[in-house]
């Protein structure tokens, strides 16, 4: 299952990269890639994994953009 998220003001290349990387380290998630010219976090998650993972991917982006508000797509 896909899911997209809005990054709202991420600017930052490095933090995207370490999003990219601990959003995929979560448990179900198979792939995760972040485009930080259009602020885009796609996950590819096993859908019985999909209910929890926003909770869990706003605890990641808060640790490296406090800034950034995660909006699901």
């Amino acid at each position: 299952m896909r899911k997209t998220y809005i990054l709202e003001d991420l600017d930052c290349a490095h933090c995207a990269a370490l999003i990219e990387e601990n959003v995929g380290k979560l448990e179900g998630v198979t792939q995760s890639r972040v485009t930080l010219l259009t602020q885009k976090l796609v996950v590819e998650v096993e859908e019985v994994k999909a209910s929890g993972l926003l909770k869990e991917i706003k605890k990641i982006v808060k640790k490296f953009e406090p800034d950034v508000e995660v909006v699901e797509k």
